[in-house]
């Protein structure tokens, strides 16, 4: 008889009795029974049908199933450039090619965002003097004239000290209240040129050029090029993953416009990426809920290896099937990105091999360093445990109403 429980534990890397443990719970919480042997039929399916499109053998070693999916990601990422003319990053017309794709396949929605007036209010109370003294103004006033607030802002991301930018400019969101926020437009900004010099150092430390304001509403891109391979595809994924993500934080500031009396506290915890401590939870009681990727921080994380869900894996993987079905969405747009479909939580668990297209991407990416990364696929994998006996929907309704408080019950 196929041990799916220890196949599930093995991919994602915990012990065989912490998915015994989370099985029975969830059967006796659901009355659905047989839901993480679908699963496990699921993903060998998933797994033999892409190893069959690859043309690699279901005995093949490590090594010739990844570069087989590294070079699959490198003809999409091809296709990509190719249809956008081999658009050049480091230019602001380059990046609009980018951002224009990215945006027809994504939903434009209306978003609740700081109003403009109230970030310049801020920005002229607590002036950020490294951004003054790299763009060479004297005061606040004078560098708005003549410069694009939301750009400016994005400058805090990257110029100013962290312990600055905290503990004092940030500290001012202590006072926002509801109605300091707007409907308005996602603004995706490509960076001027100018501020290729002070993003250096951002840049280096990310190795990537784009980042995003949840509380503004803004993507934004700076004009550089890292000259790797996956480069087109990884800046598309990330814009893809932005707007959900974007989206998604919308509809909690509106959520907690609801609640006045807490809705600073609640949009600080948000913009901070609270996860609570295990040991804050009384053990059986609840399921943490982890809002960014710990793996990237610490892989050991002792809270990765626990059952949870992850916003971030939920953002990722509508990005993905908006990719996906590109060929729907942009029919000029010749390619099989199909191949991906449905691969977000799925791999191999002997040998351990992540089918996930973002970690593909990320590892294309970082090809020269020998990096394959797995961290998007395990948070999606738990993910889909509590999709597959939850519903997606339920699970987003489940994470939208316990986010704050950073766990939920079931």
């Amino acid at each position: 008889m196929i041990d799916y429980q220890d196949t599930i534990a093995r991919i994602l890397g915990v012990n065989k009795n912490v998915i015994r443990d989370l099985e029975r719970n969830l059967n006796k919480a659901t009355g659905r029974f047989g839901v993480m042997k679908t699963i496990y039929d699921k993903n060998d399916n998933l797994v033999s049908k892409a190893l069959g499109v690859l043309g690699v053998s279901a005995n093949a070693s490590k090594t010739t199933i990844e570069a087989a999916l590294l070079l699959k990601a490198e003809i999409h990422n091809s296709e990509i450039n190719k249809f956008l003319d081999n658009p050049d990053l480091k230019s602001e017309e380059g990046l609009s090619k980018v951002t224009e794709l990215a945006a027809r396949i994504s939903d434009h929605k209306i978003g609740f965002f700081l109003k403009k007036e109230k970030a310049r209010e801020l920005m002229l109370k607590e002036p950020p003097k490294n951004i003054l003294n790299s763009l060479g103004y004297e005061t606040v006033e004078e560098m708005l004239m003549k410069e694009d607030l939301l750009e400016v802002y994005s400058g805090l991301r990257f110029l100013e000290d962290p312990e600055w930018l905290n503990n004092i400019f940030f500290k001012q969101y202590e006072n926002l209240k509801p109605e300091d926020f707007e409907e308005r437009q996602v603004t995706v900004k490509p960076l001027s040129t100018k501020w290729i010099a002070a993003t250096e150092h951002f840049v280096q430390k990310k190795f990537h050029n784009v980042s995003h304001l949840k509380e503004l509403g803004v993507i934004f891109i700076i004009p550089v090029s890292f000259g790797v391979k996956g480069e087109i595809i990884r800046l598309f994924g990330l814009l893809s993953h932005y707007f959900n993500e974007i989206y998604f934080y919308s509809e909690l500031f509106r959520m907690l416009a609801w609640r006045p009396e807490s809705f600073s506290s609640s949009l600080i915890s948000l913009l901070r990426g609270d996860v609570l401590d295990s040991s804050d939870i009384a053990w059986g009681q609840g399921y943490l809920i982890i809002q960014r990727y710990l793996a990237k921080i610490d892989p050991s994380d002792p809270r990765l290896y626990e059952p949870h869900l992850n916003p971030e894996a939920l953002h990722w993987m509508r990005a993905e099937n908006s990719i996906v079905h590109i060929g729907t969405l942009v029919p000029e747009l010749k390619t099989h990105l199909d191949f991906w479909e449905n691969l977000t939580w799925v791999a191999l668990a002997d040998p351990f091999v992540s089918f996930n297209m973002i970690d593909v991407i990320m590892s294309l990416v970082k090809g020269g360093e020998g990096i394959l990364y797995s961290y998007h696929l395990r948070e999606a994998l738990w993910n889909n445990i509590f999709i597959e006996y939850f519903g997606e929907e339920k699970v987003r309704e489940i994470i939208k109403n316990n986010i704050i408080r950073g766990y939920f019950t079931i």
